[in-house]
């Protein structure tokens, strides 16, 4: 029997997905004002945040490694390594998360170390060189808009053209969700699968699913799926590739019985496919997907 479904279009959350586009045009402008604190080529650099800002530090050192512009790590804040690096990249929306704040204040005196935050008058600010994004700071606990467009900045600080990402993401919100989305609107459980920075992308993506409506997700390597992931693909179950996969993906899905849902779009925009899964699946729970079930904004530990 279907779920009923409340409005899912009467949250935060979804007012925020839909900025997105917009967010990535302006993000252009934000990456060439502050080129001259974001890494540089030839540069080693630590990317460093937690939870969606990790994955988002983690996209980027994928990409940034792919373009030849330097080695790349990214580490959860919590576990800042202490090597030689040339600078630091933050991530962090709210701008007083514990871990971040510490991290920060263990990078040596001497090294730049850059920030991209949402929140203004906050502690990170005061502790390295300020990339402020308050134009996309959000309502939602759950975090959109600020971890693409931070994503954004950083791509069209790479040199890369967002002109048909965006556009596709455009296309992707024009979409009716309840069409588009129906094969996994109601999966079992979801496995998100992609390469490079689709990885990390994939990743995000299961985090977002898990936050908004509790739902089981997990995510791999798309080369990984096969060693071991597989053994939970079946009939009522999807699997949810991010970029390119390659041909024989799609066959060894089927014969799991499981649905692939896959489209040949740049990861980013397809991210955007998975949010408003989100808020489709909360409405149909029941859920708030603006105060997800043990959440909060930023984690502020006492030490």
């Amino acid at each position: 029997m279907p779920i009923p479904s409340r409005t899912a279009h009467a949250s935060h959350l979804a007012a925020e997905i839909a900025t997105q586009p917009d967010d990535w045009v302006r993000a252009r402008v934000t990456a060439d004002t502050h080129r001259d604190v974001l890494p540089r080529a030839g540069e080693h650099v630590a990317a460093i945040g937690c939870g969606t800002s990790l994955f988002m530090a983690r996209a980027f050192a994928a990409l940034r490694e792919e373009a030849g512009l330097g080695t790349t790590d990214a580490w959860p804040a919590s576990r800042i390594r202490d090597r030689d690096y040339d600078r630091y990249l933050v991530i962090c929306r709210s701008g007083t998360t514990t871990e971040v704040v510490e991290a920060m204040r263990r990078i040596p005196a001497a090294t730049p170390r850059t920030v991209l935050c949402a929140s203004p008058r906050t502690p990170v600010l005061d502790l390295g060189d300020p990339v402020l994004i308050d134009e996309v700071d959000e309502r939602s606990v759950v975090s959109t808009r600020f971890a693409t467009t931070a994503l954004a900045i950083l791509r069209h600080h790479l040199g890369q053209d967002l002109t048909a990402v965006i556009d596709r993401a455009r296309t992707v919100l024009a979409e009716d969700p309840r069409r588009s989305l129906a094969a996994v609107r109601r999966a079992e459980q979801i496995t998100f699968v992609g390469m490079g920075f689709a990885a990390a992308l994939a990743e995000e993506s299961a985090l977002k699913l898990r936050e908004s409506c509790r739902s089981w997700t997990e995510a791999y390597p798309a080369t990984e799926y096969r060693h071991g992931p597989i053994g939970i693909s079946a009939p009522g179950r999807a699997v949810w590739g991010l970029g390119p996969l390659d041909a024989r993906f799609a066959a060894d899905v089927a014969a799991t019985g499981a649905h692939l849902e896959h489209r040949d779009i740049d990861p980013m925009a397809e991210l955007v496919r998975v949010q408003r899964l989100c808020v489709l699946r909360a409405a149909d729970l029941g859920l708030d997907p603006d105060h997800p079930r043990n959440l909060n904004r930023s984690v502020m530990l006492d030490r």
